[in-house]
């Protein structure tokens, strides 16, 4: 089915779905659109006042992406059921009707990338909002060395968590300047790379980078990165591109990689950043590790009154000792497995 094919079926659904009775307050007027996934088809609806929706069957489980919620598009998770079918819908709204004509040529553009991706349709609907997106979006200045090197290892344990788990982006904090790089309820990881070829000396950022969640445990994840151009080692573009292939949702990544700097319309400005990991070394943040923490001045009565603190640790030596291989896994494993 071409695009003015699909075009004209969804005009045709909708004007249909227009002309029957007004449903109650929470219930929409439905019609399956002939583009078949592999659980259910697409569909398009009217709901009470009368706004146009599309719908992308998804997982029951499935989380669906937050933050668009008006005043043009609402997206949210919908259940819909009937006397012999219980489906769940990433439900896309328009609440212009004044938009009508360009909310039905996004819906074909999702309509059509739909028809690419049957087995996971919801992505196939993020790729088409982020490309319309896009065509607001400004470009800021390249990242710089160290910026490149911050990067490449944090997406390095993020790669570790989407391979376990599609939906880990949501606990990359790292783009947001939160003060740990990845963060669930009870775990936490700050991420910490270098291409210094001598020491072991991550800078620390604020009083609270080297506090543990509450209740929680916190490792420090360091990196000793050398910059290759024989092709040893990985590209920054691949680990970008192997994120976005595990992931669930390219376009939530896609937003947080821009908050970090890297925009993928730029990649090319980085075809040749290419790293080796040299030294990686993982170490459990507890009363014996090196640091300066609010909690810990606030403990020995000390007033806390200073802002924007950053000082250097010492890891060169042989103690703190860092995690073994198991101890690793275990903490990429609960990351994967506590609620964020």
């Amino acid at each position: 089915m071409n695009e003015d094919e699909l075009r004209s079926l969804v005009e045709r659904h909708w004007a249909a779905l227009e002309a029957e009775q007004t449903t109650g307050e929470r219930r929409l007027r439905v019609a399956e659109v002939a583009v078949t996934t592999s659980s259910n088809p697409l569909a398009v609806a009217v709901d009470h006042d009368g706004h146009r929706h599309l719908l992308v069957p998804t997982d029951a489980h499935m989380k669906v992406r937050r933050g668009l919620d008006g005043p043009v598009l609402r997206l949210r998770k919908r259940p819909l059921e009937d006397s012999d079918t219980y489906q769940t819908y990433a439900d896309l709204g328009c609440l212009r009707d004044d938009l009508s004509d360009l909310f039905t040529e996004l819906c074909v553009d999702v309509l059509e990338q739909a028809l690419e991706l049957p087995d996971n349709p919801v992505k196939a609907l993020y790729r088409v909002l982020d490309r319309w997106k896009s065509l607001f979006r400004t470009q800021g200045p390249p990242l710089g060395p160290e910026e490149l090197a911050g990067l490449y290892g944090e997406l390095t344990v993020l790669n570790r968590l989407l391979a376990r788990d599609p939906s880990a982006h949501r606990i990359w904090h790292g783009p947001q300047r939160y003060r740990h790089d990845f963060s669930t309820a009870l775990s936490a990881v700050e991420v910490k790379a270098t291409t210094s070829s001598e020491g072991r000396r991550p800078r620390i950022h604020g009083l609270d980078q080297l506090e543990a969640p509450s209740g929680g445990t916190l490792c420090l994840a360091w990196f000793r990165l050398h910059r290759t151009t024989n092709g040893v080692g990985a590209r920054l573009v691949d680990l970008v591109d192997e994120a976005l292939r595990l992931c669930d949702d390219e376009g939530a990544l896609l937003e947080l990689l821009a908050l970090a700097g890297y925009r993928l319309a730029d990649a090319d400005l980085y075809e040749d950043v290419r790293f080796a990991v040299g030294e990686e070394r993982w170490y459990q943040v507890g009363a014996d590790f090196p640091g300066l923490t609010g909690e810990a001045l606030s403990t020995a009565g000390v007033t806390v009154s200073v802002l924007d603190v950053e000082y250097t640790i010492d890891l060169s030596g042989e103690s703190p000792a860092p995690l073994d291989h198991e101890q690793v896994s275990q903490m990429v494993e609960n990351l994967v497995q506590e609620p964020a």
